[in-house]
């Protein structure tokens, strides 16, 4: 029996996993987040109960009562531009709130399955495979790699989960995705302005949940790089989303990153090899046109 508790299920990726893992047998499941439980109406079934993964006895208490074997741990402050503003709370978030799940997890033997990003990296030579070499240019990148160190240190099972630019549909949920923007955008027949100098390995929601799986079946242990498999500027995604809906690409105006004024700033070239995923954990993603499908089927 596989105990797995997940955090920020309210987020995209921990939706996705709880859709994912809910019917699975031989998984028992407990969903947790901040607040109230934003799957009730879908999944009403689901187990959940509401933790702040930056309150240490908050933590404490839920992992002692469960006692789950493996912990997935999606919450984190992923606004690249806010962690710029506000480093309090991203160093909270994402790097505090680590530590203390460290902590229980070393108390009361649990595997833990962290999520990371590529924007650990400068964004120089990519695409990255596991040993490269991490640098970041903002400062949600380096509280991401603070907590990679801190899993590293830990002396309990652990895995980490690197992974770029996460795309699906969510219940509830505030944020949109680059094929919903680019799709409604030109429904409306808005111009839109989309870099072109800016490569990522985009990853669809249900891949990312799918190697999160496979991480914990296997028990796997150390760093795995989970994305997409194609290399792909932002431009070159809004160009298939056009064509998969038919719709006007003279609406789609190429620009570069120095048209945007935005507080952090974004590494220019990341994108992962998934080759050791795909050796030692059996993982398969979606192409990013299959992956739009996905998502235009969710979204009627």
């Amino acid at each position: 029996m596989k105990k797995i508790l997940i955090t920020g299920s309210n987020g995209l990726l921990g939706q996705k996993l709880a859709e994912l893992l809910l019917p699975r047998q031989g998984v028992k499941l407990l969903a947790t987040s901040r607040g109230e439980n934003k799957l009730f109406e879908v999944l009403p079934t689901l187990p959940f109960r509401s933790m702040d993964v930056t309150k240490p006895e908050e933590v404490e208490q839920v992992v002692s009562e469960f006692r789950p074997t493996h912990i997935i741990h999606t919450a984190a402050m992923t606004n690249v531009d806010q962690c710029e503003t506000d480093r309090d709370g991203a160093v909270l978030l994402n790097r505090d709130a680590v530590q203390y799940l460290v902590n229980a997890c070393e108390k009361y033997n649990v595997h833990l399955v962290h999520l990371s990003t590529d924007f650990i990296f400068d964004g120089e030579d990519g695409p990255y495979d596991e040993e490269a070499k991490a640098n970041p240019v903002n400062f949600y990148g380096e509280t991401k790699l603070q907590a990679e160190e801190v899993v590293k240190k830990a002396k309990c099972k652990w895995a980490i989960l690197r992974t770029v630019l996460v795309f699906g549909i969510a219940h509830d949920y505030g944020r949109s995705n680059i094929v919903l923007w680019v799709r409604d955008s030109l429904q409306a027949g808005k111009v839109i302005k989309v870099v072109t100098d800016q490569f990522r390995t985009p990853t669809l929601a249900e891949d990312l949940a799918m190697g999160c799986w496979l991480t914990i079946e296997k028990d796997a242990e150390g760093i795995f790089n989970i994305s997409g498999s194609e290399m792909l500027t932002p431009y070159d995604m809004a160009l298939q989303v056009a064509d998969f809906f038919a719709l006007d690409k003279g609406l789609i105006d190429k620009a570069d990153g120095s048209t945007f004024t935005q507080p952090a700033k974004r590494p220019a070239r990341t994108g992962f090899s998934i080759r050791k995923a795909e050796t030692e954990l059996g993982y398969r993603p979606h192409t990013f046109l299959q992956g739009i499908q996905m998502v235009a089927e969710q979204a009627v």
